[in-house]
């Protein structure tokens, strides 16, 4: 089996890489600037962005099971998810484990919401195996939002919120990883 990782230069995806590595396994690292890419000992790192391309579906030949890190928000995250879903299915990837988000719903007004169920269903209905990982926000990207009088505001109703470690979901995304069959189709 083996392991793709996408984002490997960003926060989510470069911890995941590192406790894969750390454990010794060999894995593919996906990124759209390889050279930011830290390089370890049995890791290929090879260029990806999230379209459907020859070159996307050539750097995902050989991936059995991948983790799809969410792209940014963006007004195209949901295509870009899409398009990226479609080219690891030409390139015979079987299992997808994705960064989703809590509560994600078709029905949201939330974008974030909304676009990570439009991806959900686009990789159920490519017919891949799948693991969603719907993490909350990140408890250290809260650090980010405070205003000048140190208010947070956002969609959170009465304000709680059941925030996440990047690094606590970076070791469940190498946990699902290197066992995906205890995990699919959750």
């Amino acid at each position: 089996m083996t392991i793709g990782i996408t984002g490997v230069t960003g926060k989510l995806g470069s911890y995941t890489a590192r406790v894969i590595a750390d454990a010794d396994i060999p894995s593919i690292h996906l990124a759209r600037t390889p050279a930011r890419a830290e390089p370890y000992e049995r890791a290929e790192i090879r260029q990806a962005s999230y379209e459907n391309t020859p070159a996307t579906v050539a750097a995902l030949t050989g991936v059995d099971v991948l983790l799809m890190v969410s792209a940014r928000e963006n007004p195209r995250r949901a295509e870009e998810h899409g398009a990226f879903v479609d080219a690891a299915k030409a390139a015979g990837v079987r299992y997808i484990v994705y960064t989703s988000f809590y509560g994600a719903s078709e029905q949201a007004t939330f974008t974030l919401s909304h676009d990570h169920a439009r991806t959900e269903r686009h990789i159920r209905e490519a017919g891949l195996a799948y693991t969603f990982l719907r993490d909350n926000f990140y408890i250290d990207f809260f650090v980010d939002l405070p205003d000048e009088e140190g208010v947070i505001r956002g969609p959170a109703g009465d304000g709680r919120v059941g925030a996440v470690a990047r690094s606590d979901a970076g070791r469940v995304a190498a946990a699902v990883l290197r066992d995906p069959g205890r995990h699919v189709g959750r």
